[in-house]
């Protein structure tokens, strides 16, 4: 009897396909295309498409493979495969039809949290933007979150082909969406995003066993996590930890204690509530490295033609976690730092007159903060009122320990690859953008030999040749300094600039892109969009200027260093029509100063009056090195760079 299955797993009988083989799935244009599941030991197996039959027979593990002829992009297609011996009416004994295939471009993202921030985190900044960037000939893949320690997978968790509708865009990846937007909109192709990031990893987690034989720590790291009932054990001891002692926090808490009348609601005594401007951190109100619970309350007036309608609270940033009530009313929670506190106040919460909004956050980890230069108002029908000021607070308990650490095991050295790059590896792509490094700030001496590793392993391990591998510098972060100095910032940028030397990269400078006090910055469109300039040229062929001016040389005159850059540059300028600032000079003593800097066609020429015979140069050598201005007359930053390779 014939058996036929539609479905996201996609399996019929003993014939069963990857979860990337399925529905909606975009192939990958002008390349023999590998098509491959699993089916009963020695089953002959065959995939029809576009018109041709391709067999092959499954191994005695049950494995197969076809490769498909070269596609032109197109479609939608569709995809019969059969397994088995054939009943007496000819059919196949299992059958699975695929459906709606597009043929396109197909790009693999992947890195950390930049790489996953949503595009519903932007909604207010890029409405416009990413209403066009919709369209069905984009198809996103979504790799869930899986850590493997013993071994690579064949196949992924789940996940499953979704179309770029309106409907559904808001969980994609904002800089996925936006570069696959970009290059259909360019060749007029269907694109294929596959995103397999984790918020916080760093490099290691996402290379192979056998790349990382050159780091014995992370190997051995790697054996300990091998052993599944350790694994489980410290998990399952972490959870315990982590109940216990919010159990704790929140029996202690003396807001949620009396249930008559909970410090959400408005009855609720302020008589010896503190005053407090926010934001602010704990530490300046008295409070350094507090754990525990503390609320707040802020009065506000609606005047009566704005009572009653929906309205938009944003609470800025607050680390660690809130929840977040107006007139007793829950509207609103986030369990972490990072997110934008945006939360809908319902038709009918707020009434004339006095209205009360509160907010019980909870510090973990003794850093607790409004975070400054964020939005804190009440958006009612094109009226705004302002919620920086005049607070009160009260504690709710004090813990006397922070929150246990956690451990996050999608952190370890090659657990990520086994279970989320691994299984892609059949799969024919166009080529990788990457968004990643942050985790590895902490030790950035040592990332440029990871980062190039892994370069060089995803390509051995995809055997698609010299894979163009296109990868996002880091952005600007934290306060802006006021003098030269070390920077774990700068020197992981400046081993990402050093690993433009792998052939078939490019990278995307984002320095101007960021913002002081959010390591997730929101402009994910600009960035998108130097990622798909460094693709048109890198990997379509196109004769443009696709980056800012990269550091080549430097020749010292006197007591003046001339930096040369590689061509082209694209005309060297000063965004702003200034000053060149950011650049750094230093001597012999290896003691940098600001510099003087000016352009002289194609180069920058860099002095200090003070030092006479100068030994290096840096430009934009910082955590965040605001007010760097040298561009090029595309309008494309230079990325920061060093003559030196002096220890900071």
């Amino acid at each position: 009897m014939k058996r036929e299955r539609q479905c996201d797993d996609m399996v019929s009988g003993g014939l069963r396909l990857p979860r990337l083989i399925s529905d909606g799935m975009v192939l990958q244009r002008g390349q023999a295309v590998r098509i491959w599941g699993w089916a009963e030991p020695f089953d002959s197996v065959s995939v029809c498409f576009a018109g041709k039959t391709y067999k092959c027979a499954a191994g005695d593990d049950g494995k197969w493979e076809v490769h498909l002829d070269k596609q032109e992009a197109g479609g939608p297609y569709s995809m019969e495969i059969s397994a088995g011996s054939k009943s007496p009416d000819g059919a196949c004994a299992d059958r699975i039809v695929i459906s709606d295939i597009l043929v396109g471009d197909v790009w693999v993202c992947s890195g950390q949290s930049n790489m996953m921030t949503p595009i519903l985190r932007l909604t207010d900044l890029f409405p416009e933007e990413i209403a066009e960037s919709c369209s069905d000939q984009i198809r996103y893949f979504q790799v869930p979150e899986r850590h493997v320690f013993d071994k690579k997978q064949e196949d992924l968790a789940g996940g499953r082909w979704v179309p770029a509708e309106p409907s559904n865009v808001n969980d994609f990846s904002a800089v996925s969406l936006f570069f696959a937007s970009e290059i259909h909109r360019k060749y007029n192709v269907p694109v294929g995003i596959i995103n397999a990031s984790v918020g916080g990893t760093p490099a290691e987690a996402w290379m192979s066993e056998e790349a990382l034989r050159g780091w014995p720590d992370f190997l051995r790291e790697l054996e300990i996590c091998k052993d599944d009932s350790y694994v489980s054990s410290v998990k399952k001891s972490d959870e315990a930890a982590m109940t216990e002692w919010f159990g704790k926090l929140n029996r202690a808490d003396e807001g949620l204690r009396d249930e008559n009348r909970p410090w959400y609601s408005n009855e609720c005594d302020i008589s010896d509530w503190r005053a407090v401007r926010i934001p602010t951190s704990w530490e300046n109100i008295g409070l350094k490295e507090f754990c525990g619970s503390i609320w707040l309350k802020k009065e506000i007036d609606i005047p009566a033609e704005l009572a009653g309608k929906p309205a938009v609270l944003r609470m800025g940033t607050i680390v660690d976690s809130d929840v977040t009530y107006v007139n007793g009313a829950e509207v609103g929670t986030v369990t972490y730092r990072y997110p934008p506190r945006k939360y809908q106040v319902p038709e009918g919460v707020l009434k004339a007159g006095k209205n009360i909004i509160t907010v019980r956050t909870v510090s973990n980890t003794g850093e607790g903060e409004f975070v400054t230069d964020k939005p804190y108002r009440l958006e009612i029908g094109g009226h705004i009122i302002d919620l920086t000021g005049d607070w009160v607070y009260k504690v709710g308990v004090a813990m006397n320990e922070p929150l246990p650490e956690m451990t996050f095991f999608s952190y370890k050295p090659a657990g990520l690859f086994n279970g989320m790059i691994s299984p892609l590896m059949n799969y024919v792509i166009k080529g990788i953008l990457w968004y990643q490094g942050e985790a590895n700030t902490p030790a950035p001496k040592e990332y440029y030999r990871l980062f190039t590793g892994l370069i060089a392993d995803w390509r051995r391990q995809w055997k698609l040749g010299r894979l163009p591998f296109i990868y996002v510098q880091l952005h600007n972060f934290q306060r802006a300094v006021r003098e030269p100095g070390p920077s774990n910032w700068a020197e992981l940028r400046d081993a990402q600039l050093k690993a433009l030397s792998m052939p078939d990269t490019a990278m995307a400078v984002a320095i101007d892109t960021g913002e002081w006090n959010d390591i997730h910055p929101l402009d994910k469109k600009t960035v998108a969009h130097r990622l798909a300039l460094a693709a048109q040229k890198l990997v379509y062929g196109e004769d443009i200027i696709s980056s800012g001016p990269i550091y080549s040389s430097m020749k010292k005159d006197g007591n003046r260093i001339i930096i040369s850059f590689r061509e082209p540059t694209g005309g060297l300028i000063s965004k702003d029509g200034g000053k060149l600032k950011h650049f750094a000079i230093a001597g012999s003593d290896r003691r940098f100063a600001w510099a003087d800097a000016v352009i002289a066609d194609d180069c920058v020429i860099v002095w200090n009056d003070t030092i006479d015979d100068p030994a290096a140069v840096r430009y934009a050598w910082a955590d965040n090195p605001e007010g760097a201005n040298l561009y090029n007359k595309a309008g494309l930053p230079a990325s920061p760079f060093r003559t030196d390779d002096w220890e900071s």
